[in-house]
């Protein structure tokens, strides 16, 4: 009997033991494209609410690489100074990051990658881009009946964009009948850069029928291009579900559809991952897709944006 207690009165102190040297998040470091983007400061929020649910005493550090890979090393660098326990990157190369992901994990940190790959991350957390560009341009297949005159409008080489219009081609490649006049063009993922883009465009094209943009701003400034040329009957989908998108669906205007992403998700499970592999599990698949859903006319007045109460 003294023995059975000695045993169950081991096993505890072992229990106890192992929920002691369980890490706490004591400080996060996050570096995104940019926070004048309301899909980053969601991703920034998000982060922030769930390491607060894990320690409410956790420091948060949000930053703006503004898309410039050598300002990032610097603010990777910085987070090592300062010894937080996990950075949420958001790279501004995919693959040139790579050396400032290795410092970091070097010193002990751990690496999530957000919205888009990160060459060494422990793990990222991205929507499902493919799915996203194959949902959007399915929606233009649809509306065209199958045929017409379409435009991809690409956008910076990060991985997400890359995959998205991966999606959107295998989509288009379905539809004999569907004939794409460009694909190539970079709308630099921002409003002024889709404008200038489908400007050249509808100068150089007499017949549009539909647009594919890699994300929202660059189908808001397509839509403005097609304004100012007095253009209409082109269909125009994005990615993104994005506040500003949400308006324009519901508006009179040539954006019918966008495939919406979830950035406050995505942080949350970032988070939830780090937290994970600093107490020793990783994810199965080091690479965690959520999946889009397509935000349309019809469906928009019920869709949960980003803004939503949560």
């Amino acid at each position: 009997m003294f023995k059975t207690k000695a045993i169950v009165a081991g096993i505890a102190l072992a229990c106890a033991a192992g929920l002691a040297q369980a890490k706490e998040i004591k400080s996060i470091g996050i570096t995104v494209g940019s926070l004048g983007n309301p899909f980053f400061v969601t991703i920034a929020k998000g982060a922030e609410a769930k390491a607060k649910e894990l320690n409410p005493n956790v420091k948060v550090l949000a930053v703006s690489a503004d898309y410039d890979l050598n300002k990032q090393f610097t603010q990777i660098d910085n987070f090592i100074a300062a010894g937080v326990d996990m950075i949420l990157l958001n790279a501004a190369d995919p693959k040139a990051i790579e050396p400032a992901v290795k410092k970091a994990q070097k010193a002990g940190i751990v690496v999530v990658g957000v919205d888009v790959a990160a060459a060494g991350a422990d793990a990222t957390v991205q929507t499902d881009n493919v799915q996203a560009g194959e949902i959007a341009c399915e929606y233009i297949v649809n509306k065209l009946g199958g045929k017409g005159n379409v435009i991809i409008q690409n956008g910076p080489q990060v991985s997400a964009v890359i995959d998205r219009v991966n999606g959107c081609k295998a989509q288009f490649a379905k539809a004999p009948d569907i004939k794409v006049l460009s694909d190539d063009q970079d709308g630099k993922g921002s409003r002024e850069g889709g404008m200038n883009v489908m400007l050249g465009h509808l100068t150089r094209f007499q017949k549009v029928d539909a647009v594919f943009t890699i994300n929202d701003p660059q189908a808001i400034g397509s839509d403005l291009a097609a304004r100012q040329l007095k253009r209409s009957g082109i269909v125009i989908t994005s990615v993104d579900g994005a506040p500003d998108i949400e308006n324009a669906i519901k508006s009179n205007t040539l954006v019918e559809a966008s495939a919406s992403q979830d950035p406050w998700l995505m942080a949350q499970k970032a988070v939830e991952i780090g937290h994970g592999i600093m107490n020793g599990t990783r994810p199965e698949n080091p690479m965690v897709l959520i999946p889009s859903e397509l935000v349309t006319r019809d469906n928009v007045a019920s869709y949960k944006g980003w803004s939503a109460p949560r």
